[in-house]
């Protein structure tokens, strides 16, 4: 049922991960609850070591940014792509090296910059004005950054629109053409080092074709900017592999990427005499498929579509909502029995767009079932939100038979959170 999703079985008709019965956990929890095995996450990681022994992996921190899973990739090895302040500090407390960590961003504001800076850590420019901002930022900080240009490689990734980074029309990155140049103004001023190029295609890519297109490319920037004198130490050709989200769609491994682009990526610099240290940031592919998300059946309305309504909607899992994106549901607790009719999984958010999943063959089900949304670990909790009054869910880490919480529920009180009123409407 599962494919290589070794971390979920299913024993006496409940769903378990790891040696915890979902069900159990989710009567004894509350839901919605995310629950993440902390097994799959380690064999996720180490699939890209085996594949990629000699790059660094960076974690795209904002697939999911809970503390305790980040400290597992600090363990294993890993570095982070940061967006912000935030997440800045919270890979600093999980204990990933500054050496490690990439502040990206096309729109950093002025306390980013300084953010980085006063860090020590690494920032991808993303444009030639950024460039000159960031100059002159460290210059009155005295201090120099260290840094990557952010490469708009022109490259189709065959995804959805809105998480495709890499084409020409994206908001992401500097015109390919125009990177040598501004590699070596850089170059030249005070305040900043380049150290390297940097790019990102785009996310859920189950083609390796368009990685080898695009390390082709970043290639083709690296010898304009040795011809021009500059020095490449670091290539980033960031993150995006897919993964299996419907049973009928397979994805390919890290290791079918590195059959696509470290040839490539080997060849060109032997023949332009370079040895960079190349840089993946794998996110999704590490997490998605490490978490289910609980879900409580609040009704099941048999009318023109059966309507199974349960108490999480898109304020807890957002991408069906925005991408039309698809979670394989399974009954937490009649996870053997055979489908008895189709079904549409509404959420409790006033509004009609929230809908969960489309036409479902599931077993029968009534107020009190546990349904089990697979592959949610990246970009589930982190996009989740309080939209409607909704506290946002648990999250749980399971090892073994053990599964300990990472993140409590909310409560009423979390809504209020930097709130108040104004003395003058007391009245």
């Amino acid at each position: 049922m599962f494919g290589p999703k070794s971390h979920l079985t299913t024993r006496n008709n409940h769903l378990f991960m790891e040696d915890v019965d979902c069900f159990a956990l989710a009567q004894h929890e509350g839901t919605p609850l995310y629950v993440t095995s902390e097994k799959r996450i380690r064999e996720n990681i180490r699939a890209y070591q085996r594949a990629f022994p000699d790059a660094d992996k960076y974690f795209a921190v904002k697939a999911n940014g809970n503390l305790s899973i980040l400290r597992i990739l600090a363990q294993e090895g890993m570095g982070a792509d940061i967006f912000s302040a935030g997440e800045l500090s919270v890979v600093r407390m999980a204990g990933i090296p500054k050496d490690k960590i990439l502040y990206n961003g096309n729109s950093k504001s002025e306390r980013d910059h300084e953010m980085a800076i006063m860090a020590g850590v690494r920032m991808s420019v993303d444009s030639k004005e950024e460039l000159e901002h960031l100059a002159q930022t460290a210059q009155s900080l005295g201090r120099e950054a260290e840094i990557l240009f952010r490469v708009n490689p022109d490259v189709s990734a065959k995804t959805h629109p809105k998480i495709a980074t890499g084409l020409r029309s994206s908001k992401f990155g500097i015109p390919s053409e125009q990177v040598a140049e501004t590699y070596m103004r850089a170059a030249n001023l005070d305040g900043v080092r380049p150290v390297g190029l940097h790019c990102h295609i785009g996310s859920q890519i189950l083609d390796t074709a368009p990685f080898a297109e695009a390390m082709g490319k970043m290639m083709d920037i690296a010898a304009a900017v040795v011809a021009a004198g500059g020095k490449i130490e670091r290539i980033d050709i960031g993150g995006g592999l897919g993964i299996q989200y419907q049973p009928d769609s397979p994805a390919p491994t890290p290791e079918d990427l590195a059959k696509a682009v470290l040839p490539i990526f080997m060849s060109r610099c032997r023949s332009l005499r370079i040895a960079p240290k190349l840089i993946l940031e794998p996110g999704r592919s590490i997490v998605a498929d490490t978490t289910v998300m609980l879900t409580s059946v609040n009704v099941v309305k048999r009318a023109h579509v059966n309507f199974v309504a349960v108490d999480a909607g898109f304020n807890v899992l957002a991408r069906p909502m925005l991408y039309d994106s698809y979670h394989h549901v399974l009954a937490a607790n009649h996870s053997d029995e055979a489908a008895a009719e189709t079904c549409t999984v509404v959420g409790p958010i006033c509004e009609t767009g929230d809908i969960l999943a489309r036409d479902r063959k599931l077993p029968a089900l009534a107020r009190g079932d546990v349904l089990a949304f697979l592959d949610a670990g990246a970009y589930g909790f982190s996009m989740a939100s309080q939209y409607n009054g909704q506290p946002r869910p648990a999250e749980i880490l399971v090892s073994g038979n053990k599964a300990d919480v990472t993140r409590r529920s909310e409560d009423a009180s979390s809504l209020l959170a930097g709130q108040r009123i104004l003395p003058r409407l007391m009245w």
